[in-house]
């Protein structure tokens, strides 16, 4: 069950709208379920009684308390249920609205000065309860935090009703877009709102940026309207961002603060992530840098390790990382794959939060790789998005074991769908080049193959019967053969593989630890192989972050 709360001045108005059946199409038998003595008149069941008188008694303290009441006196909150729950009765629903009312603190159970309410039912799967906030003795209703209690309480509700429970949240949600927002978007032929779209380019925008400076002007030149707040010793105290020809109804833009996109948009969140971001680490035996795809790919397979064993804040700092990469990758991966990875990084953001606070000086070097591979020319080796994709997975997957764990369910629900996508992609990514190496495969010798066979089951014994009957079987045979032929013995190989992946969430075993022994191998050979260099599929151009802007000496990407 799902409630919505708000607040009104006019009664009359907030009925009128509940028994309205012919502008609501959806408004069926509109009619009381119960009220706060019982006797309140039910306009829809009573030809005698009016939406005026219902609102007269309902008022009846309000006006008693004169100046003293509040001018926003009235409380309204819907409470619905799931579509696939069963049809509540009236009685019901009658039980559920006191049950709120009492946790909400409106109408506490026993309390004879509680606020005077009615709960209206206009479809089978939901109800509204309106109260006035002014109580028998004259005094306002305490009913701070109103929204939590009564999504505590119907959790309460959905386990004793045998309803579903819904997967519920802690508060760190991004605002949704408000009805009129919607309504506007559909009328000018946009399918997101431009609160989203402005949430999706500043989280972009972020990932991308080394620090504020370069981050405003990333979102200027993504056409997007930026206006700065600055205290009076000119420091920069928050900032605002419109979409260019979005506007209200007398022509001026339609601000949103970075707040009001995100709880972790706001700019004091932005400066906090950005100070511990900077030029790109280098190795500290060699003063060389290494390329930056590899060391976030090295980094983010590192992140299920991280989880298990870090600390609280340390761990929500890689999730963060997680997010910020999959907010990168839209902007440089191949025109192929554009959709599913827009899809996952969105999923992602409702993941990357929480109650807990990000320690973000513990992933400093992540992010300074993330930064990276959107300036610097795309690698002409495919297999690099792969590998990279391969080690998110598995990092996403933590992310949702660790949320899961803690009980924040929206996280874990989120980070279930970003898999989703990513699965969607890697999969896409990989076909081509998996098909060379399983033609390849298939031309091996006989005993050749059967000799990898021996080395799976001496290193899978549990997998190996699975991994042999598999379609991309003559693929991992080949590359076990590569793995001989560069020396390296394929047995600790394979099983290291193995350990750097929950082959249970793997469409194909085979596939995935083609890809996963190509990497090793790689790493062996102090460079990431190419699977077949015929065959791999080239990353987009690494262009200009979200536009042509950006500071003078950075690097523009190459196609």
């Amino acid at each position: 069950m799902i409630a919505k709360i708000g607040t009104g001045a006019d009664t009359r108005g907030v009925l009128k709208y509940l028994y309205d059946t012919v502008r609501a199409k959806d408004h069926v038998d509109p009619h009381l379920v119960a009220s706060f003595d019982g006797f309140a008149p039910d306009p829809g069941r009573d030809e005698t009684a009016t939406l005026t008188q219902l609102a007269t008694v309902l008022d009846l303290r309000v006006k008693q308390a004169g100046e003293d009441a509040p001018d926003q006196h009235v409380w309204h909150c819907s409470v619905r249920a799931a579509p696939e729950d069963r049809i509540l009765t009236d009685d019901e629903w009658a039980v559920i609205a006191r049950r709120v009312l009492n946790a909400t603190g409106i109408a506490p159970a026993g309390d004879p000065d509680a606020c005077r309410w009615a709960a209206v039912r206009h479809a089978d799967d939901h109800i509204h309860i309106v109260a006035t906030k002014v109580r028998g003795d004259l005094r306002q209703p305490r009913n701070w935090n109103d929204y939590p209690r009564a999504d505590k309480e119907l959790a309460a509700i959905e386990k004793e009703y045998g309803l579903r429970q819904v997967v519920r949240g802690d508060r760190t949600a991004a605002k949704r877009p408000t009805r009129a927002e919607q309504e506007k978007a559909r009328r000018t032929g946009h399918a997101v709102t431009p609160r989203e779209r402005l949430r999706t380019t500043v989280r972009t925008s972020v990932a991308a940026a080394t620090d504020t400076e370069e981050f405003f002007t990333i979102l200027r030149g993504a056409g997007v309207l930026v206006d700065i707040q600055r205290f009076p010793s000119g420091d920069i105290r928050g900032y605002k961002v419109a979409l260019d020809g979005d506007t209200n109804k007398d022509g001026e833009p339609v601000w949103f603060s970075g707040s009001a996109l995100a709880p972790d948009l706001s700019y004091p969140k932005i400066s906090e992530r950005l100070a511990h971001a900077g030029p790109a680490a280098t190795d500290a035996p060699s003063g060389r840098r290494r390329a930056a795809w590899q060391q976030l790919t090295d980094a983010a397979t590192r992140i299920p390790d991280i989880l298990d064993h870090a600390d609280h804040d340390a761990a929500q700092a890689h999730i963060a990382v997680i997010a910020e990469t999959l907010d990168a990758l839209p902007l440089i991966a191949p025109t192929d794959y554009k959709p599913q990875l827009a899809q996952a990084s969105a999923a992602f953001e409702r993941a990357s939060r929480s109650r807990i606070h990000a320690r973000h000086q513990q992933a400093e070097s992540t992010r300074r790789a993330i930064k990276a591979i959107v300036r610097e020319p795309a690698p002409k080796d495919g297999a690099l998005l792969v590998f990279l994709l391969d080690a998110l997975l598995l990092a996403v997957i933590a992310a949702q074991h660790w949320h899961r764990t803690r009980h924040h369910d929206q996280q874990a629900e989120a980070a279930r769908q970003t898999a989703e996508h990513l699965r969607a992609a890697y999969q896409a990514a990989t076909a081509q080049p998996l098909t060379v190496i399983h033609e390849r495969g298939l031309r091996l010798a006989v005993s050749v193959a059967q000799q990898q066979a021996v080395i799976v089951r001496q290193a899978l014994p549990d997998l190996a019967g699975q991994i042999v009957a598999e379609p991309g079987w003559p693929a991992l045979a080949a590359t076990l053969a590569d793995a001989q032929t560069a020396g390296l013995d394929p047995t600790p190989l394979l099983a290291q593989a193995a350990r750097h992946r929950e082959l249970d969430t793997a469409t194909s075993i085979s596939d995935v630890l083609t890809w996963r022994l190509h990497r090793l191998i790689g790493m062996a050979g102090e460079g990431p192989t190419r699977p077949d260099s015929a065959s791999t599929v080239r990353p987009g151009s690494s262009t200009a972050v979200l536009g042509d802007s950006r500071r003078p000496g950075s690097r523009r990407s190459g196609r």
